[in-house]
């Protein structure tokens, strides 16, 4: 009998769970390389001697490989499965890393970084569609979870390369990162690739019937849609995430206090994700997108008027509680209202544009910063870009539940 014999998973079985579990261990790791760059930005602007803003540059680089990753990738995964996109994006993960430590100035990082960012998409919307193929009646909650890791990624390493970060050694810590993605990544591999759904995609293909009745809107243009619709939440969700551990320094919190609010908005965005995958079982990915876009907004407005050290974390812990199942329910609406053998491809494509928005609110901020020397512009121009992507999510709910009270009628 072959090693590496698979093993076929019925939906929402007890393999279906433990391959979850595997996968989410899988992309919690993975998703180091778009937090690593958050994490060493103020010891690089001290090195390399940059502004605030110019200190952003790999972490758009970042956003920018994590974006046309995921639509190369989401493709590649369409058509031949997620074992290969896993193994060749945890191998440039080790690579990038070992070699990023000889980066001299910020444009070798930022190359590094770019490369960081193409082979971490492999762990989010081609991982988010892979597993919905394990899942039918848990489908919400499970995409959810993968995308939990995410933000677990950014909750878990700050505590751990937190003892070189504090001296500014960044250099250190991402030896040790690769050196734990050698060590851990490969027996949990093993086990994940020998499973595979017991509903083949060819099947579900034969069975797919678009559903875009239900909304009176083209493929095409829903797809357009939801990729402006990603634009303006993640300009949005961007300032917090990337400027809370610059924002502490500035007021004088430090970077430990930095980090640990970061810490603490990206644990609570964990629980978000998977609630909001629960209610998305519930309600629908259309509702549940427009509730965490509009708990976004709200939140993001709290920053402005609330700065002092112990508002700063009720807030930070709201704004992580409220925003965190935004970019799952993306995925949901296309694998409900898109074809099914694009679903990869075609989250991708969404995931480009929220990150074009995570890389502009992340540098808008900053341009802000440096011209006013105060964050509070930088978050009322947030709110402003969430509030357009409240509105296309509006319209689209509006366009639903207007097709769906025809059919009821009928």
């Amino acid at each position: 009998m072959s090693l590496y014999k698979q093993i076929e998973v019925e939906p929402d079985s007890r393999l279906a769970w433990i391959r979850l579990s595997l996968v989410f261990v899988i992309c919690a790791i993975g998703f180091i390389g778009m937090w690593s760059v958050v994490m060493i930005m103020p010891a690089v602007e001290q090195e390399f001697n940059t502004n605030r803003s110019s200190s952003t540059i790999p972490y758009i680089l970042t956003m920018l490989g994590f974006g046309i990753g995921n639509i190369i990738i989401g493709k590649y995964t369409d058509k031949f499965g997620i074992t290969k996109p896993v193994i060749f994006a945890f191998s440039c993960l080790i690579i990038c890393y070992f070699f990023s430590v000889s980066s001299k100035n910020l444009t070798i990082l930022s190359f590094f970084q770019f490369l960081l960012g193409f082979s971490s998409a492999a762990f989010f919307g081609p991982m988010m569609t892979d597993i919905s193929n394990f899942f039918e009646n848990k489908r919400g909650l499970a995409v959810s979870i993968v995308a939990s890791a995410q933000h677990f990624a950014g909750a878990f390493w700050p505590f751990l390369l937190d003892f070189y970060l504090k001296d500014g050694d960044w250099r250190s810590s991402h030896i040790l990162i690769g050196i734990i993605c050698i060590i851990i990544i490969p027996p949990i591999c093993y086990f994940v690739f020998k499973m595979r759904s017991k509903n083949s995609l060819k099947d579900e293909f034969k069975n797919y019937k678009n559903s875009k009745l239900t909304l009176s809107i083209s493929s095409r243009h829903l797809q357009i849609l939801l990729m402006f619709a990603g634009i303006g939440c993640c300009v949005g969700m961007s300032t917090p995430q990337v400027h809370i551990i610059p924002l502490c320094i500035e007021k004088g919190y430090g970077l430990s206090i930095g980090s640990n609010i970061l810490s603490i908005i990206l644990f609570c965005a964990v629980i978000s994700r998977v609630y909001f995958g629960y209610i998305a079982d519930k309600i629908g990915p259309i509702q549940t997108l427009l509730l965490g876009s509009s708990l976004q907004a709200f939140t993001l407005f709290l920053f402005i008027p609330f700065s002092d050290l112990n508002s700063l974390y009720i807030v930070s812990i709201l704004f992580g509680l409220s925003q965190g199942g935004i970019v799952p329910s993306y995925a949901l609406i296309i694998r409900k209202f898109l074809p099914v053998n694009q679903a990869a491809e075609r989250t991708g494509m969404v995931i480009f544009t929220t990150v074009i928005g995570m890389a502009l609110g992340g540098w808008g901020s900053g341009k802000i910063f440096d011209l006013t020397n105060s964050y509070a512009l930088g978050f009322l121009n947030s709110v402003l870009w969430n509030l357009t992507n409240i509105a296309i999510i509006l319209f689209i709910f509006v366009l639903y539940k207007k097709n769906k009270n025809k059919l009821l009628s009928r």
